[in-house]
């Protein structure tokens, strides 16, 4: 009786998924890292709030500061609200997961310019430290600052899901709860600002 030689392995989807997963995940920025970020963030706005109340600017310099003041805010919030776009665009199901991870790379850094230029500017235009509505702006300028480092490395995170189209349910709850609290940070400043600016 002839010897039977044994069936090679069937070559599926899911082996050829398997072994397109095989490729090293991209590396996580460490979380010490994301964290003395955030303290040196949070150190720098306490600087600047001392600073605003120790600069008397002429009225030359507080023109050009509200010039940039105004042009950082162009800066960051029209890119926040492009990556912020595109990821409601992903959530419903109306765009690729790697374009809004394009579109967030590409656009991290006039969004940290726009976020730096609003900080510093504003210590030229006389801001009343002894307002609640102040008070409440700069928190909300750094809940934007800490959900910015938490938006970075949920970027990371889903990064790894980049080619699959899909990410975990509990990935795609923290991307829209960041996309709100950036929404609502950002144009809680802004308003916040304007309102400042009219009395």
């Amino acid at each position: 009786m002839p010897r039977t030689l044994p069936r090679p392995p069937r070559i599926t989807a899911l082996t050829a998924d398997a072994a397109a997963t095989e490729e090293p995940l991209p590396r996580l920025t460490p979380g010490w890292l994301l964290t003395a970020f955030g303290v040196l963030t949070a150190g720098f706005l306490a600087a600047c709030l001392w600073t605003a109340g120790h600069v008397h600017a002429d009225a030359t310099l507080q023109n050009t500061a509200r010039f940039l003041h105004v042009a950082s805010l162009v800066a960051g919030l029209g890119s926040v609200l492009a990556v912020d776009w595109l990821a409601v665009l992903w959530l419903s199901g109306r765009r690729p997961l790697a374009a809004v991870l394009d579109t967030a790379c590409a656009l991290q850094t006039p969004i940290w310019a726009g976020l730096g230029g609003l900080t510093v500017t504003g210590l030229f235009l006389r801001p009343d430290l002894g307002s609640p509505l102040t008070l409440v702006k700069l928190g909300l300028v750094l809940a934007v600052t800490l959900n910015g480092l938490h938006a970075h490395r949920l970027g990371q995170l889903l990064e790894r899901f980049r080619d699959h189209g899909q990410a975990p349910r509990r990935l795609l709850v923290r991307s829209a709860a960041a996309a709100g609290i950036s929404q609502i940070g950002w144009w809680g400043a802004t308003l916040i600002g304007y309102l400042n600016s009219r009395s």
